[in-house]
């Protein structure tokens, strides 16, 4: 049975095995549908590595059409793209290129969680 953290909407968004002070202070027993949905969900996915990142492009027909994005970038953006470890669903500069290739927030989510499992 553990504790849970519930966010502002007053859906759970943490699980604690013990007590957390002003965190999550509600024990729930193991067998709570609110609990079970939660722990059946999968969890969001908010950055993904350069390989993940580069093969999901790749996969989805979609890397030629960003390197010529970048292309016409600044050269911090182009460093960036080329030498980045890990890209981040929700930076700036993510954002202003998947708002390029017209995806909707529901296709970055989705992306990024096909490139998490690659």
């Amino acid at each position: 049975m553990p504790y849970v953290s519930r966010s502002a909407g007053g859906a759970i968004d943490g699980l604690y095995e013990q007590l957390q002070e002003g965190v999550a202070e509600e024990f729930l027993p193991d067998d709570d549908p609110a609990l079970g949905a939660f722990r059946n969900t999968s969890p969001e996915v908010f950055s993904v590595s350069a390989r993940q990142f580069r093969l999901m492009l790749r996969r989805s027909g979609l890397l030629d059409q960003v390197k010529a994005w970048v292309a016409q970038q600044d050269g911090e953006i182009q460093d960036a793209f080329e030498y980045s470890g890990t890209f981040v669903k929700d930076s700036p500069t993510m954002m202003a290129g998947f708002a390029a290739l017209g995806f909707t927030p529901q296709q970055i989510d989705g992306f990024f969680a096909a490139a998490a499992e690659l």
